[in-house]
């Protein structure tokens, strides 16, 4: 049996390892040219490191991320700390995984070296998909300007901006959500006495917020800071904005948040569509998994994990039965309310970031102060949900 994957990014390599465990052949066809060193930090929570255990790639992860000590929410312009929630150790006794924070550049590399080493041969650079057909016994795939691959499913792995899923669906209506992020990564050497915490802070006030946290074993700062503004509307991830606007943005906050825009040589700002939850993801022999089927806000540090929780079941699924659109209805099944329940905590969460009002940061703050302070294990019980989710028990069901 043989997947047919469209996107080599991290939803659509991690599948392709995950069908590997399962016996299958597969092969992957990415759109650019090379897997290049872009992108920036992201973290990667117990949950979606269970699927990385099964494919026996903990340590490499380990060893390319950085392993935060919390989670911290503070007052972006007074740094004043609202809520700690420990990792660590604590991770690894509630959640069974650790919790860490890796460059996806270091991440890309770790998923492709696992999946030469298994198949050399199976990942095809500069592949652009251009359509599918598929019959009761198939599927092809037309790319490159006339190519075409053949196989028993088709994943559209393709991102946010999935062919596969404009295929499929139609085009999508996505709605601007008035935020704008913009992020950077800095050396830490630049940073002086302004070197973020050796956890992930989310910088709350009025409008915006920021995180900051550590990648590459401490020696890189990752930031993300997001404000609401109408003249930005471009949501390509790789479109670079000015120092100057970013200092403007965060004028008065926190020196952990401006000296890293201070120092950044590159920033990029990108504008955050919303869109309503997909009732569609299969059609037939194809399925879509990861942002092509369920994008999702920023705001939960959850849009990698799920791509990858949705490998799994992939995998999972199809290996558990013969009949393909049985399995693939299976899986939609099984991912459907878990993904949309994330879309909606994380569109949540811009909310509880961005209190206008001193009433309204008042009402939110301070339980989270008060929490803090004398019922610290809420934190910890508040992130059991989705934490201590396990897709591989699931995906036997």
């Amino acid at each position: 049996m043989k997947a047919i994957i469209a996107g080599g990014g991290i939803g659509g390599l991690t599948a392709a390892l995950c069908f590997l465990h399962f016996g299958w052949d597969v092969e992957v066809l990415e759109q650019a040219p090379e897997l290049e060193d872009i992108g920036a930090g992201i973290q990667i929570s117990p949950n979606a490191m269970k699927v990385f255990e099964k494919l026996g790639l903990v340590e490499a992860l380990l060893k390319a991320g950085f392993q935060p000590e919390a989670i911290e929410i503070r007052m972006g312009q007074s740094g004043m700390h609202l809520m700690r929630i420990p990792l660590g150790d604590t991770a690894l006794k509630r959640w069974h995984m650790p919790y860490i924070h890796i460059h996806r550049a270091d991440l890309i590399a770790v998923l492709r070296k696992a999946l030469l080493i298994q198949k050399r041969s199976c990942l095809s650079l500069g592949a652009h998909v251009d359509r599918y057909d598929q019959d009761d016994r198939q599927v092809c795939v037309t790319h490159s300007g006339g190519a075409e691959a053949y196989g028993d499913v088709l994943i559209g792995a393709d991102g946010i901006h999935s062919i596969v899923r404009k295929q499929m669906l139609g085009p999508d209506k996505p709605v601007f959500t008035g935020n704008v992020a913009w992020r950077s990564v800095v050396p830490v050497k630049r940073l002086g006495h302004d070197v973020p915490d050796p956890v992930a802070c989310a910088w709350v006030g009025r409008g915006k917020h920021a995180v900051t946290y550590l990648l590459r074993g401490g020696k890189l700062a990752n930031l993300v800071g997001v404000i609401e503004r109408e003249d930005w509307v471009s949501e390509s991830w790789t479109e670079p904005g000015t120092r100057e606007e970013a200092l403007r943005d965060f004028a008065g906050w926190h020196p952990k948040v401006t000296r890293m825009i201070e120092e950044s040589e590159n920033l990029f700002c990108w504008a955050l569509y919303d869109r309503k939850p997909l009732s569609g993801w299969v059609e037939g022999r194809v399925a879509l998994m990861g942002d092509a089927a369920h994008p999702m806000l920023p705001f939960m540090a959850q849009g990698a994990a799920m791509a990858i929780e949705d490998a799994w079941a992939l995998a999972a699924k199809l290996a558990h039965g013969k009949d393909i659109t049985a399995a693939l209805a299976s899986y939609r099944a099984l991912r459907f309310d878990r993904a949309t329940s994330v879309q909606a905590g994380s569109r949540q969460n811009a909310k509880t970031f961005h209190q206008h009002t001193p009433i309204g940061r008042l009402k939110t703050y301070g339980p989270m102060w008060l929490a803090g302070k004398i019922a610290p294990s809420i934190g910890l019980a508040r992130q059991d949900k989705i934490y201590s989710y396990n897709i591989i028990k699931a995906a036997k069901i």
